[in-house]
């Protein structure tokens, strides 16, 4: 179902938290896709935790947040580059993966993406996740669905309403299956691949669930920023959104992202069957 962008025709001086998202993840893709588009005069460095970081990252979160700074200067604000800001607003944090999928970046593969999500009240309640080089963009506000559109011009436009597919497989048999990164961590990918095969992801598999082209994704390891826009999005679409401790709010770890409860508690008892093997080996 297409649905209008624009400012709300009663009041139309004030940006939304979802305006200014989809604004501010625009301002960060201007930024990264320069240098992505010049990768052989990126200069690559390491994080302490040993995965490739470029000045791309860090360009893309001060763009992200000198928007977000400006917009709502009483607002809290988490990046994975630059920590963590505090404001006067304690009850709302912006937080921020500005290239989620930085190894993907640097290698010349369009599935990276720019994350941004708005947590209030320890909710979150707006999330959007965009694929700058294949001009594709996801979001969702809490209670009002999920969508998909396109980048053209600096806009968003094209914006249809997504869904899980509604009458999908409830156990992990035909189950259709993803994993991201797909070689991180293979404990945890090898036991659902054995009941049902990893298909390849073009865009990034929780959001392939939330549009129906998946039943199930795991996502190998992360932290917040990793998951808080992708988590709203999944379960405005209609999905079923967890860590591997059953969590059902975004933190560190794996999570499951899943057309349904049934299917994801079907992986996660999959998974503990697994672990439970290991150790009695």
């Amino acid at each position: 179902m297409p649905v209008q962008l624009g400012l709300n025709v009663q009041d139309d001086l004030v940006e939304t938290d979802l305006q200014l998202a989809h604004r501010a993840v625009l301002t960060g893709a201007a930024v990264a896709l320069p240098h992505f588009s010049a990768l052989a005069d990126l200069p690559k460095e390491l994080k302490a935790d040993g995965s490739v970081v470029t000045a791309a990252d860090r360009a893309t979160e001060t763009a992200i947040r000198d928007v977000l700074a400006a917009a709502r200067p009483h607002d809290a604000v988490l990046g994975e580059e630059h920590g963590e800001s505090s404001g006067p607003e304690a009850s709302r944090r912006w937080i921020i993966d500005p290239i989620d999928g930085t190894a993907l970046f640097v290698q010349g593969d369009d599935r990276w993406l720019i994350l941004l999500a708005l947590e209030e009240g320890g909710e979150i309640v707006v999330g959007v996740a965009a694929h700058p080089a294949q001009g594709s963009v996801f979001w969702a506000v809490r209670g009002g669905g999920a969508f998909e559109g396109r980048i053209v011009g600096g806009r968003v436009v094209a914006a249809t309403e997504i869904h899980v597919v509604p009458d999908g497989p409830d156990a992990l048999d035909g189950a259709r299956f993803a994993a991201v990164p797909e070689t991180w961590r293979p404990h945890l990918v090898a036991p659902i691949a054995e009941v049902t095969p990893q298909l390849p992801w073009p865009v990034h598999p929780g959001l392939m669930v939330a549009r129906g082209d998946l039943d199930l994704a795991i996502q190998t390891g992360g932290q917040i920023w990793d998951f808080a826009a992708t988590s709203l999005i999944l379960t405005e679409a209609g999905g079923s959104f967890s860590g591997l401790n059953g969590r059902t709010t975004p933190g560190p770890g794996a999570s499951l992202y899943a057309r349904s409860d049934a299917l994801r508690v079907a992986t996660l008892d999959v998974l503990a069957d697994a672990r439970h093997a290991a150790s009695h080996a």
